[in-house]
This record gives C-alpha cells, structure tokens and sequence, in this order.
C-alpha cells in the first residue's frame, strides 16, 4: 500500500439529528410520491386500495427501520445489509449481498429518480405527450453526474444539499395537500366520488403478483428508512440520534404521503391518475391551472434530494464492502484532503450510467425491489437470530421479536409475490445474475488470485485520485 508510514484516514462524524432526519425524510420524499401513485392504483385497481397499500407500506417501513436501530446499535458500523449479514452470517452470503446493493440496488435507484427528474423537468415542454426518450436520458445522466459531483467533493456540502432539498419537498407536498384540502372546501365531487364506501374499492385486483407489485411501487416511495444505517460511523451519537431521527422523518413522511393521495384523488378520477406519466404536474395544472409548471420543478427538485440521499448511502456501501475484502481495494479509499469515498462514488456513477441506457422507471423499480426485500429479509432474520441466540450483546435499544418476524413474512410475500401467479422471465435473469458472483467470489475473494496485477492497478489509481486507506475506528 502507498499509505505505509501514514496514520489511516478517519471518516468523521458531522451528521447530527436534524441532518439524519433530513438525510432519510430526503431520500424518502423523492421520485416516489410523484411517480408511484398512478402504478399503485394500477397495480389494485381502487382507490380505497391504493390508499391502504401507502399506509401498509408506511407502516411496514417504520417497522424494518427499528428493527435496523437495535442491529444498528449491535453493529454500529457503516455498510447497511452487507455488514450486518457479514457479522452474522459470514463472508460468502456477504459478498451476495455485497454485489446485489452496489450493482443493482443502489445503481437502479440512482437511474430510476435520474428518470423522473429528468420527466418532471421537461414536462412544462412537452405538454399532453411524453418527452423524446433520448432528451429524458440525457437530462437523467446530467442529474446523476452532478449529484456525484456534490457528493465527492465534500460530506458537509452533501448534507446541506440535503438539508436545504428536504425543506423544497415538503414545500412541495405542503402545496399539494393544501391544494387538495381547498378543493375539498370548495366543494370538489371528485374525491366523495372516489372515496364512496361502495366505491372506493370497487374493481380492486386481489392477485399476489398485483398487490406485490403495489408494494414495491409503494415501498419504493419510502425507499430511505435504511439510509442512516449506511451510515452509523458518521453519525454523531448513534444509539440516541438513530431511532429519534427515523421515528421522526418515517411518521413525517407517511402522513405526507396519505394527505398527498387524497389530494390526488380530489381531482383526478382514477382513470386520470392512472394514465397521467407525470401526476404532480397533472395535478398542478388542474388546481393551479397557467402555475401548474410550478409542480413540475417541485416535484424535480425533490427527486434531485432523493438522489443526493441515495448516491451518500450507495457510496458508503461500497466503501465498506471493499475495506473489508469484498471489493477492490481502491474503493475502500477516500480523498486526502476531502475525506469522502470518491473511489467508491465514482463506481456507482459508472454503474448508474450504465443502467440508465435501458432502463424504464417502471421496471426498474419493480426489479430492485425485488432483489432488495430478499435481502432485506436475510438481514431481519439475522437479528432475530441475533435476539434468540446471543441476548447478551450490548444493545442501548431493543425492539420487539414480533416486530422483525412480522417484517420477515412481509419480505417473504415480496420475494415470491411477482413468480407466484404471474411469472416473468425477467427475475430469473436477475436471481442468475446475483448468483454469477460466485464467479468473481471463489477465485478473486475467497482465493485471492492475481494479487500482484491488483496492487499494480490500485496503485496507479490512489495516486490519480489522490485517496488512501481509511481507517474503520472513529
């Protein structure tokens, strides 16, 4: 290593209570609430349905996020799903998991909410049809790139963008709720219509793969509850600032988002919302008419914190990753000076990039989601595990074993929902490809071969990048 002589680099702990709620209520407020409610109610096909799929989803994120405090408080290390199934199950299951958040979880995510601010952004000018696929891309790609920008050049400027984006989305969802209170003040039918006991769940679809693909549409929307756990070793305070700071932002984000629904509905029939490919901007320009623009930034620049929220947890996961083997060394190194993981930032930009060219918003939330609750569920049943057979770890706070089990059965239905009645061939191609790691795991991790061509190459790439070993004690 180029560091000998050298006392290792130390990520520091600048993330406090307010910048972990912005951290996760930002993440979570994003693409979601303006791109899922028209899948949802597709996927159900009422509107009593889809109401009852965001307020289970909020409920089902509340749970696993405090289920992910007490093994956050158990593990208090940065690296999310891999480094709890590390710790628990060992190197092998870890590096699955490894490869599936670093190459398909978190760069789907950075490509979906690229998507929708690109859509938002140019709605104003394409009104009544779809903007060109190409420009979409393009202005997607631009989001992504500067974004990363932001985020490698320094932790604290990161945090502001998220703090400062986190007060535009609530502006923005504040508006809509507002909107849909005065349209019901006003005396707007449409929402009595929707929300009639005989008809609020009038054609609802009760088909396991439907209300799967509901769920992953609407837990994407809440896709932020494990973002602090990506990043416990930055986090001032831990044990108290964890739990406060995601009890805080989940309760803020579920009501938002159940009043935002509603406000949907007040004007908008359930053919309306369900056809519309931009829903703020729908709405906007039916209550706000010639402002209705406005939406359409709002709803941009709250995808564009989503972003930012997800692109400083993706890069922490690989960081770790890598810093405890599973990864090249080089992207377990941060800046010299800057004292941010740019190595591991600017893989996940290539890799975001990359899925980008294909990608839809639609299938690409549905094939993360799918990958991620599996997941997901591994790491609960490790702290159930963790809770049956090693009570004696020091825990500042505990959770109820119900809590776990029941998010556990929840991820199971995820898991087996889209291949029970509806099979595609879309999720075998993705199950193989998180099994291909085998591949790289046996000769490269478990082996180590080719050491000597990797030193050469990580070499070469700490000095370019100016980067050096951090150290994992804070």
């Amino acid at each position: 290593m180029v560091n000998k002589g050298r006392e290792p680099l130390q990520m520091k702990r600048a993330i406090g209570l307010v910048g972990g709620v912005a951290l996760v209520s930002g993440t979570m407020i994003g693409s979601g609430i303006f791109m899922s409610p028209q899948f949802v109610l597709s996927y159900v096909g009422s509107p009593g349905a889809s109401l009852v799929i965001w307020a289970v989803a909020g409920v089902v994120a509340m749970l696993a996020a405090l289920s992910y405090v007490e093994l956050g408080t158990i593990i208090p290390e940065s690296g999310g799903e891999f480094i709890y199934i590390l710790r628990i199950y060992g190197s092998c299951p870890a590096f699955f998991a490894a490869v599936t958040f670093i190459l398909v979880v978190k760069p789907f995510g950075a490509a979906a909410m690229g998507i929708s601010i690109a859509e938002y952004a140019m709605a104003p000018f394409y009104p009544g049809c779809q903007p060109p696929q190409l420009a979409v891309k393009c202005t997607a790609a631009v989001a992504i790139l500067i974004v990363a920008t932001v985020n490698i050049l320094n932790v604290r400027l990161a945090v502001r963008v998220q703090v400062v984006f986190l007060v535009a989305q609530v502006v923005a969802l504040t508006v809509i709720v507002i909107g849909g209170l005065v349209e019901i003040i006003q005396g707007n039918n449409v929402i009595v219509e929707n929300l009639k006991v005989e008809n609020s769940f009038k054609g609802t679809h009760y088909s396991a793969s439907g209300l799967g693909m509901a769920f992953f549409q609407g837990l994407w929307a809440y896709g932020g509850w494990f973002n602090l756990n990506c990043v416990t070793e930055e986090l001032k305070r831990p044990e108290v600032n964890l739990p406060r700071a995601l009890l805080i932002a989940i309760s803020l984000v579920t009501g938002l988002y159940l009043l935002v629904n509603v406000s949907y509905l007040t004007v908008m029939t359930p053919n309306e919302l369900m056809s519309s490919s931009a829903v703020a901007v729908t709405w906007g320009n039916k209550v706000l008419g010639s402002w209705g623009w406005i939406m359409s930034v709002a709803a941009a620049l709250s995808a564009f914190g989503s972003l930012n929220g997800m692109f400083f947890s993706g890069g922490r996961v690989c960081f770790v990753a890598a810093r405890e083997g599973h990864m090249p060394d080089i992207l377990s190194m941060a800046h010299v000076h800057r004292l941010t993981p740019s190595p591991a930032l600017i893989f996940i930009t290539l890799v975001s990039l990359v899925v980008l060219i294909p990608g839809d918003f639609q299938s690409i939330v549905n094939y993360l989601s799918f990958t991620a609750w599996f997941f997901y569920g591994i790491t609960l049943s490790g702290l159930i595990y963790l809770k049956i057979k090693k009570p004696e770890l020091p825990r500042p706070y505990s959770v109820p074993i119900v809590l776990p089990i029941l998010v556990l059965l929840v991820a199971i239905f995820l898991v087996l929902a889209p291949i029970i009645d509806d099979p595609q061939i879309e999720y075998l191609y993705v199950a193989l490809f998180i099994l291909s790691g085998a591949i790289i795991y046996v000769p490269f991790i478990h082996f180590k071969l080719c050491p000597g061509l990797l030193t050469k190459v990580t070499v070469f790439l700490q000095l370019f990048l100016e980067v050096a070993p951090a150290d994992k004690n804070l």
